[in-house]
């Protein structure tokens, strides 16, 4: 695991939904040193998981490959997924240990590509806590959220 200051990107991401399933909104805060960039989306008839995948998959995206990266999530099961469960999932042919189909398989694949060339340090933060970059991630996807519903009414 690199040293904090060796870490070339903190990332910040969170997954909301209104409904579940119902209209998902996912956000991204990126930084490197000074630079921040901020990234968001929305779907419809979505779930708060496949909106949390697809913040960190989004995010990950962005950057270029080779770098050292520490990942922030409130959400266990994107975290426990993807350093714990997917090798399994995997050797088992995204099927889990009860041989049932892996569930948002699509965005786990994308998610294990897009974490190729990187080192990551995947971090759990208790949301709606105060954590500065977790309440802004979800402030982004939340506003993404609003973006859907208010093109929806036009």
């Amino acid at each position: 695991m690199p040293a904090p200051d060796q870490t070339q990107f903190v990332i910040y991401t969170d997954g909301a939904c209104r409904g579940n399933p119902g209209i998902g909104g996912w956000g991204a805060v990126v930084q490197q040193r000074h630079n921040e960039k901020e990234l968001s989306g929305s779907e419809e008839n979505t779930t708060n998981n496949r909106m949390e995948l697809t913040a960190a998959v989004r995010a990950l995206q962005s950057l270029d490959r080779n770098s050292r990266v520490r990942l922030y999530t409130d959400s266990e099961y994107l975290r426990s997924g993807i350093t714990t469960w997917i090798n399994n999932w995997k050797k088992n042919g995204w099927r889990t240990s009860r041989g049932r189909p892996v569930k948002n398989k699509d965005l786990w694949q994308g998610l294990d590509e897009a974490s190729q060339g990187h080192r990551i340090d995947w971090r759990w933060v208790k949301g709606h806590a105060g954590n500065s970059g977790n309440e802004r991630a979800d402030t982004l996807a939340n506003q993404a959220i609003d973006r859907s519903i208010q093109r929806q009414s036009i």
